[in-house]
């Protein structure tokens, strides 16, 4: 998506969300400016992410969440287009 990330992932027990999400966030970050900025250093006290995010478990419904990833920027389109009329 344009401003945001949907993302699928199995965090095993011994890592806390919060770890996983903030090294996803600060990898992404220094390989983005690395490969897209054109920055040799790393982000030093600059914010790339916005700081929050929003966690949910899935448990039995994985392939509906799943489907739901695949199709969302499919479906914001079709929405927008809607929403011009």
């Amino acid at each position: 998506m344009a401003d945001h990330i949907h993302m699928l992932i199995s965090i095993p027990p011994k890592y806390s969300v919060a770890q996983v999400v903030g090294f996803i966030k600060g990898k992404s970050a220094i390989s983005i400016a690395r490969n897209y900025m054109g920055r040799k250093k790393d982000f030093t006290s600059q914010k790339f992410w916005a700081r929050g995010y929003h966690v949910s478990t899935v448990g039995r419904d994985e392939a509906v969440i799943r489907n739901y990833i695949r199709h969302q920027e499919t479906e914001d389109r079709r929405i927008d287009q809607l929403n011009l009329y």
